[in-house]
């Protein structure tokens, strides 16, 4: 059974989600909408892809500008299995009644309010959570990197209360002239700052607080974390707990990577797509244990931070695509592992179990082979066959849906 995935806007998110979506084997991209007619859709209908307008006046705009829309919004609904919200802060509201008319299992991004899908969801954390429900959301770059590592100490029993203050990007890059800051920081006008309620969406249970401040750069966030461990422990078990749960890597100044920009620039040199980063980068030889005390430094990318949800989405939507387990038959694909490098079987919790390595090549304890041949903008000799040919920032989405769909 292949699954119609239509994408629900088409920016930084949007165009990622298509991407991912047209690399699953059992997966179809029903089309795309928009209600621009800019470089985007004209990107879109070089690429093939099917356009369909927002609104009776979105498909009038788009066929002026030579983009060859095939209907609008409702007319995607009625050949699409799932939908992919994409959306601003508001839109995706208007979009759920549409969706639920349409009878169409959806996914919203972090943008949206827990309240709208009433499951918030990332993959190492809840999957098993999302399998059947007809909706849910994908939480924010921030949250994501906050839950991942947060489930990483829960995991091995060592994590107690944890408390964070987030510097974040000012805007994204593709939006830098349109909006940010310069020459100056703003806090977060309220203390918890949002993130930390937003991750006890995922863990309910978790003891967070996050104080967040904008920052003038558009590069990425970066977390700065005290965590009051449950019993005395470590840097080594520390260091073991991080590396046991996927999309956590390490990275290190003494290699150079001493910043958020050359973070971003090791990106690109490995063929990341779009220099996507899709893990929490953790700086290895800053993480300090004493005691029941942990302190580190760790990066989350910017708009580029919608990077980090990408190997969630497609978890989300086979998540939201678990509706195959009593819609579509068989369920064996709900919990089928987007791996990343240095495979490991999958968990229980349906992701991979695949163990956290350094970006660079000499990790004291998992290194990763060399970086090659580029397959698709990915290097060939270090992902298994069976994911060398997908997109990753897409993943996050497309998780959700198998999670939703099958």
């Amino acid at each position: 059974m292949t699954v119609r995935v239509a994408v629900n806007g088409f920016g930084v998110i949007g165009r990622r989600v298509a991407d991912a979506v047209g690399m699953q084997p059992d997966m179809q991209l029903a089309g795309i909408v928009d209600v621009a007619t800019d470089w985007r859709m004209q990107v879109a209908r070089e690429r093939d892809f099917a356009i369909y307008g927002a609104t009776a006046e979105s498909v009038t705009a788009l066929r002026a500008a030579g983009c060859e829309p095939r209907g609008d919004l409702g007319e995607l609904l009625a050949v699409a299995d799932v939908v992919v919200d994409c959306t601003p802060k508001g839109v995706d509201a208007q979009n759920r009644e549409l969706y639920n008319a349409a009878g169409v299992r959806h996914i919203f991004q972090g943008g949206a309010k827990h309240d709208l899908a009433g499951h918030s969801f990332v993959a190492c954390a809840n999957y098993e959570s999302a399998l059947d429900r007809r909706s849910t959301r994908v939480v924010s770059c921030n949250t994501t990197s906050t839950v991942r590592t947060l489930f990483a100490l829960r995991q091995a029993g060592l994590l107690g209360r944890a408390r964070g203050v987030l510097v974040r990007r000012a805007s994204d890059p593709w939006e830098s002239h349109r909006e940010g800051i310069m020459n100056t920081m703003v806090p977060e006008p309220v203390i918890p700052s949002h993130q930390g309620p937003d991750a006890r969406t995922v863990l309910p249970d978790l003891d967070v607080v996050t104080i967040a401040t904008k920052s003038p750069q558009n590069v990425g966030h970066l977390h700065h974390w005290i965590v009051d461990l449950a019993r005395p422990a470590s840097r080594d078990e520390v260091l073991a707990a991080f590396m046991a749960v996927s999309r956590i890597a390490f990275i290190r100044v003494s290699d150079g990577v001493a910043a958020l920009n050359v973070t971003a620039e090791l990106m690109k040199e490995i063929g990341r797509p779009r220099g996507d980063m899709w893990e929490v980068a953790l700086w290895e030889d800053i993480l300090t244990v004493e005691g029941k005390e942990l302190c580190t430094h760790r990066w989350t990318q910017a708009s580029w931070s919608r990077r980090r949800l990408m190997p969630t989405r497609p978890h989300g939507g086979r998540c939201r695509c678990s509706a195959r387990i009593s819609a579509f038959g068989s369920g064996s694909w709900s919990r089928r592992p987007l791996r990343r490098p240095l495979r490991a079987p999958p968990s229980s919790n349906g992701c991979s179990g695949t163990p956290s390595a350094h970006l660079m090549t000499a990790h004291p304890r998992k290194s990763l082979p060399r970086w090659g041949p580029r397959n698709g903008g990915c290097p060939t000799n270090v992902l298994p066959p069976d994911v060398r040919r997908r997109s990753s920032f897409g993943l996050m989405y497309t998780t959700v849906l198998y999670s939703t769909m099958w």
